[in-house]
């Protein structure tokens, strides 16, 4: 018995299918795995067969024929073809994680092309997917085109193509996001965009911060966010979070020392830190800060408010190390700190402090 590469274009009514598989049968081959590509012309079914070793190519576009395919294309197989589509997929994901420069050959195993190249101009409205051309949007800029002599390449084909270059682009924002830090006393640490993997590490930074630390940075309470709540933080619906990391010791590869969220509400956006206490007073605080208005402003928002204790004097510092005008609110033991940015005040005239009701309501549901 021998593998083989089957595709066909069926028909796309009631019974057409069965009569292929049942002309195959009759031939001695068994399908092993099939995919369907829907194009306007009809279904493209993908099968791997293994068929007597007796058959050739001749002999099975014959079959299929007869079954009432058309534009048959045959070719031989290997073991490897055995591996179903999504396993094949998550595999050249794992390994864009692991390699993002890996994009272009990724694209050439997803879709077994013959000829992949990047180049720096745009898909622009003529991108898409022909006979034996594929253009994709690269999005980080460019595109990538790729060739195939056979079989023609399917719509389906170009969407997991265009899927897998979405990873490709996320990984490089994510990696253009990553900066160390060297702070005033010349330690270093990493800053970059949180993820639910990193739900461990935040867990265990707010088990080593005191009940202090928590209570300033949650308003009420001194405990430890549940997990879910926390999970929530690291993948915020509008916003973003960051982590501060350092080299970890024993099975951990890292340590989270601080962590920094900005959740968009509206035109604003809140901001709140958590830094371990030993890493307190040592600049990263300001830094983080700065970052997250920084997302802030790219993002369009007008300001970006922060809910702090009146007896936070630490926090407070780091405000005004900022440098800019921050009105405040006071409500008690509560103030609303509100740092306007540059993109929407400009265009939006002057930010004035949000309404006190408004601003309370926040910072009791915040986080």
């Amino acid at each position: 018995m021998a593998l083989w590469r089957i595709r066909a274009t069926v028909d796309d009514r009631p019974g057409y299918l069965s009569v292929l598989t049942a002309s195959l049968a009759l031939r001695g081959v068994n399908i092993l795995t099939v995919q369907v590509h829907t194009t306007e012309a009809g279904a493209v079914d993908d099968f791997l067969v293994d068929a007597p070793d007796a058959l050739g190519e001749a002999d099975l576009v014959a079959a299929v024929e007869r079954g009432r395919g058309r534009d048959c294309w045959v070719a031989r197989s290997e073991a490897r073809g055995l591996v179903d589509q999504p396993t094949r997929v998550l595999g050249l994901a794992t390994r864009l994680v692991r390699d993002p420069e890996a994009t272009g050959e990724a694209l050439r195993v997803l879709l077994g092309a013959d000829e992949v190249s990047w180049r720096p101009t745009p898909a622009g409205p003529g991108g898409g997917v022909g006979a034996s051309t594929m253009l994709l949007a690269d999005p980080t800029g460019g595109a990538y085109e790729l060739r195939r002599l056979q079989p023609s390449f399917t719509p389906a084909e170009y969407a997991r193509a265009q899927a897998l270059l979405e990873l490709a682009g996320g990984l490089a924002r994510r990696d253009a996001d990553r900066v160390t830090l060297v702070l005033p006393d010349s330690s270093e640490t990493v800053v970059r965009p949180a993820t639910v993997d990193d739900l461990a590490g935040v867990v265990e930074l707010h088990e080593a911060c005191s009940a202090r630390s928590r209570q300033r940075r949650y308003l009420s309470g001194a405990g430890c966010p549940s997990p879910g709540r926390l999970r929530r933080l690291l993948d915020p619906v509008r916003g973003v979070s960051l982590v501060a990391t350092v080299p970890g010791s024993g099975a951990a590869a890292e340590s989270v020392v601080a962590m920094a969220n900005l959740l968009g509400e509206g035109d604003e956006a809140e901001a709140a830190l958590l830094v371990r206490d030993d890493w307190q007073r040592r600049g990263l605080g300001s830094a983080l800060l700065r970052r997250l208005l920084g997302h802030a402003d790219r993002a369009g928002y007008a300001a970006v408010l922060l809910h702090v204790h009146a007896e936070n004097a630490p926090m407070l510092r780091t405000v005004r190390r900022l440098g800019r005008p921050t009105p405040i609110e006071r409500d008690g033991a509560l103030l609303t700190v509100t740092v306007p940015l540059t993109t929407r005040a400009a265009s939006a005239g002057r930010i004035g402090p949000p309404r006190q009701a408004d601003a309370t309501a926040r910072a009791r549901r915040r986080g």
